[in-house]
């Protein structure tokens, strides 16, 4: 067993209270987050989530690279799958995390490791439940079952039991290329008669413990743009005098297509929310010539294809304007990206019944996620959990997302885990 890995698991499961299931939850969130690791290049993150899985009744695997699922047979018809993404950010963290980062240059500042910590948690609970109601003895699992059974005759009155059967999804992959595209392309979901997802982002800017989410658009398409704008450079002091449209000024090009861009998302945002923001130029080489090239990064947000046809069309022209009036010429490309999040209208309404205290929100994201690869295929509901400011650190600091200094005690992640409860048929944490 590695170092970083506890020497032993609580009993969390089905039945008990928030206390002992608030333990496990800082178990795992804690270990995890000492041990962040990038992209699809996840061993230590893997053999955490497999050891705990592994002395869990279920069956575990690996449909995909660095992907691990755990599938809870429940007796039911059907089956639905939580999901929880693995890997982290290449930032240096500065957080008030009581267990930072033990990889220098890597930190979980997106939140997955809480992600994580709330499905495996969830997991237990799962285990206990099947337990308690089955109380049947499989290889490996005696010991749980045998818990299972003297809590199930411990109990009066009938004992609430999963309404479905439960696929974990651990994957890799949420913040570079996508890691649900390979999941969903492995045919785990046809494999077990998936026809449900369920997942959670940790959200700062919410007050802690509030669950919220919205039917139909939560968050938006991205797409990575890259532009290349070629000129001709030349000593500046040959240019005085020269028409603009005859200098082949690079960089000229470069800040007239940025100004463009913005206001051509100022129009099209009176008719859609969307966004074209630009975070990288470079151009030139010396301070005293003209720039022969430019390169410029950015990414595009909108919500519906249409907004997308229009948006880089737009951007199109924007270039091409830029370009004719300073003589140059370029190249743009739009990356695929990300799907928008759209969240099922019927699973939103059966969460409203099962999560009362859940919160509509009145406007979805620019924020982008690769849970919506999962929507593709199956009905989905992407939720948000707030978590506030951390109470720990100096007078209660918040921060957000991909931050260097961002964390957030595990306390709310218990309406996490009571939401996926309410979510399966159990019924509220105690």
């Amino acid at each position: 067993m590695a170092a970083w890995m506890p020497d032993a698991y609580g009993d969390t499961a089905a039945g008990q209270s928030s206390e002992q299931i608030l333990e496990e939850l800082r178990r795992h969130r804690q270990a995890l987050h000492r041990i962040p690791e990038l992209d699809f290049d996840l061993p230590r993150t893997i053999e955490y989530v497999r050891h705990h899985l592994d002395g869990l009744c279920c069956e575990v695997f690996e449909p995909c690279r660095s992907c691990v699922c755990a599938y809870f047979d429940a007796g039911r018809d059907s089956t639905v799958a939580v999901r929880a993404d693995m890997d982290a950010l290449p930032i240096v963290e500065r957080s008030c995390a009581p267990a930072r980062s033990e990889t220098p240059g890597h930190m979980h500042a997106c939140g997955h490791d809480a992600h994580m910590a709330m499905a495996l948690t969830f997991a237990s609970v799962v285990d206990r439940a099947i337990a308690c109601a089955h109380g049947g003895l499989e290889t490996g699992c005696a010991e749980t079952h045998a818990a299972g059974e003297r809590e199930a005759e411990s109990l009066s009155g009938e004992r609430p039991v999963l309404e479905s059967n439960v696929l974990f999804i651990f994957q890799p992959a949420e913040e570079t290329t996508g890691g649900a595209k390979t999941v969903c392309e492995s045919g785990v979901f046809e494999r077990f008669g998936v026809n449900a997802i369920f997942g959670f982002h940790v959200w700062p800017d919410l007050p802690a413990g509030t669950v919220a989410s919205r039917p139909g658009a939560l968050f938006a398409r991205s797409s990575e743009t890259h532009i290349d704008i070629k000129g001709a450079s030349a000593h500046i002091a040959t240019t005085y005098g020269v028409p603009d449209e005859r200098t082949h000024d690079a960089m000229l090009a470069a800040a007239r297509f940025v100004e463009g861009a913005r206001s051509l998302m100022m129009r099209l945002g009176e008719r859609e929310y969307c966004i074209a923001k630009f975070g990288l130029l470079r151009a030139g080489a010396v301070c005293n010539a003209v720039a022969g090239e430019a390169h410029i990064e950015g990414s595009l947000r909108v919500y519906s294809d249409q907004m997308f046809d229009a948006a880089r069309d737009g951007v199109r022209s924007c270039l091409e304007d830029a370009c004719a009036s300073t003589g140059c010429t370029y190249e743009v490309s739009f990356a695929s990206g990300y799907p928008p999040v759209i969240n099922d209208r019927a699973l939103f309404d059966r969460a409203r019944m099962a999560v009362p205290h859940m919160v509509e929100l009145d406007t979805p994201s620019l924020t982008a996620e690769d849970f919506s690869f999962y929507q593709q295929r199956i009905a989905g509901l992407f939720m948000l959990l707030g978590v506030g400011s951390c109470p720990a650190c100096p007078a209660g600091a918040s921060s957000s997302l991909h931050a260097d200094d961002l964390y957030f005690d595990e306390e709310p992640l218990l309406a996490g885990v009571d939401t996926y409860c309410r979510l399966f048929g159990l019924g509220p944490i105690a």
